[in-house]
């Protein structure tokens, strides 16, 4: 019995122990996303439990109809090569996008669709903000199917215990 005892005890401790990491995802833009997938695929790579948190504009990246088509924010980024006057231009942010999806083509990255899909079957669990779906009045039949379900911010909180929680 004693030794039963053990042996639970250790596994209870290995559990406690894994590494674990909560991404909140708030932002939809094409180079907003990738941050939350690239850090969720390393750290399922590197064998730590990851979860995936999308909020307000993140949810774009899990809705069926948007993820395909997401853009990149050239207005207001302070860091972007291409002026404010000409980045506020109809049809900049399609452009910038294109640009940035050929290149990732030609670096042979998967789309943010495949990468939904690649991290979901390597185990990473996808949630929606139930918030932010009531505010954008958006229903579960919207999203990809990788998404586990549509959870409050308290929620949140109770699955990621013990994660390192990341803000992308």
């Amino acid at each position: 019995m004693n030794v039963q005892s053990n042996t639970e005890n250790a596994q209870d401790t290995a559990k406690s122990d894994a590494r674990k990491v909560a991404l909140i995802c708030s932002k939809g833009g094409l180079d907003e996303v990738y941050p939350a997938l690239i850090l969720a695929n390393a750290a399922r790579m590197a064998g730590i439990e990851a979860m995936i948190f999308f909020t307000f504009y993140g949810l774009d990246a899990i809705t069926e109809s948007k993820v395909d088509h997401l853009h990149v924010n050239v207005v207001g980024n302070p860091t972007s090569p291409m002026p404010t006057m000409i980045a506020g231009l109809p049809g900049m942010e399609t452009l910038a996008a294109k640009m940035m999806k050929s290149r990732m083509e030609e670096m042979d990255m998967p789309t943010a669709r495949e990468m939904l899909e690649i991290l979901a079957d390597a185990g990473t669990e996808l949630y929606a903000c139930e918030l932010a779906m009531d505010m954008m009045k958006r229903t579960k039949e919207e999203l990809l199917p990788q998404v586990i379900d549509v959870i409050t911010a308290g929620d949140f909180y109770d699955l990621s215990e013990g994660a390192q929680i990341i803000f992308t």
